[in-house]
């Protein structure tokens, strides 16, 4: 099950808005005979190739696979039947299917005589299908906050320069976060202060992720912004009321206005309603805030460099905490040497919770 949950991670980034799923086939004696994984919405499931893999082999074999094979017919038909189909014998699965269109996986495989457990290595696959799991359960994406400080938790010196408080081995990490998720947001102070680009370089066959810009009074994108370019689609968000001031390319979206800036969940209910499951924010601190105060980050992705600003701007500003009992408290999950830097990945304490 461990190497299930190692495919599924190779479809990171390829698979939206399906989830990412891993699946190995053993024989009697315990060999693989078979491995797969999704590798894009539309193909076949990770089953399917599992099953092609093994052949004949997978008669009288057991199949583990990181989520329930599913139920339903949609592009493909249902993974229950096809490991019916193939003679598997047992079923192993990581995560149950909370999605009601598809679940019920499991009991048509028992219903058939298959041998049935769950639960195995549930909180790794958990994991790596965060994205589609939160998608499923609360109707939006799934958001990493990314960002990049100095050891005493500054984005930029106090004159605002910022390039480069990281190292390149750092930065090269963040093109594969990009890399894995379905959309990049920044906010209009991010777009005037670093015209950033926001695409994947240096990873090859990337899918690029959808570049998002939360420009409310529609003042920062100009023409020729580097986020105009062919490299990967792009979409503006502006509020409701506003005209930008330029023409741009860039396909624009006008939302509703809430606490001086757009509305959170109207921007989430929009991404999710064009296939987005996973978003990077890489704003700035003020959007960040927007986030947190909305409840609205699922994962923090904090790049530490060992060097002392002393002043300039923090990673967060506001976030709708004013006192320590309301600090968002979180679970270290990872800590990574990034070349000379430290990469530490954590979650709000309150969704840990919940998952366990």
């Amino acid at each position: 099950m461990r190497r299930a949950v190692e495919l599924a991670a190779l479809g990171l980034g390829s698979t939206s808005p399906n989830p990412v799923v891993g699946c190995v086939i053993i024989d009697a004696s315990g060999q693989t005979v078979g491995e797969g994984h999704h590798q894009r919405a539309g193909g076949p499931h990770a089953e399917v190739h599992a099953l092609r893999a093994a052949g004949e082999q997978a008669r009288g074999a057991t199949a583990l696979v990181t989520l329930e094979p599913c139920n339903h017919t949609g592009r493909t038909g249902p993974c229950a039947q096809a490991l019916i189909d193939a003679g598997i014998a047992r079923v192993v699965y990581a995560v149950g299917d909370p999605n009601p269109a598809a679940t019920g996986g499991a009991q048509r495989l028992r219903t058939a005589g298959v041998d049935v457990e769950s639960g195995l290595f549930e909180a790794e696959a958990a994991v790596g299908n965060a994205a589609w799991l939160t998608s499923v359960r609360l109707g939006r994406p799934h958001i990493t906050w990314k960002y990049a400080a100095s050891l005493d938790g500054r984005i930029a010196a106090a004159d605002g320069s910022s390039r480069w408080i990281t190292s390149a081995e750092a930065r090269a990490d963040v093109h594969r976060l990009r890399a894995e998720c379905d959309a990049v947001v920044v906010g209009s102070g991010t777009q005037r202060a670093d015209d950033p680009h926001l695409a994947v370089r240096g990873i090859e066959g990337a899918v690029q992720p959808l570049r998002v810009v939360v420009d409310t009074n529609g003042t920062a994108v100009a023409p020729g912004a580097r986020v105009l370019d062919d490299a990967a689609p792009t979409l503006v968000a502006v509020a409701e009321n506003v005209t930008p001031e330029a023409e741009t390319e860039a396909e624009t979206v006008r939302l509703p206005r809430a606490d001086g800036g757009l509305d959170i969940p109207a921007l989430l209910g929009e991404l999710h309603a064009r296939g987005v499951r996973s978003v990077l924010l890489e704003g700035g601190p003020t959007l960040a805030g927007a986030f947190v105060a909305a409840g609205a980050v699922d994962r923090v992705v904090a790049y530490l460099a060992p060097v002392l600003l002393g002043a300039g701007p923090a990673a967060l500003a506001g976030g709708g905490i004013t006192t320590i009992t309301e600090a968002l408290r979180l679970d270290v999950s990872e800590t990574v040497r990034i070349g000379p830097d430290l990469r530490v990945t954590a979650t709000p304490v309150a969704l840990v919770s919940k998952e366990h």
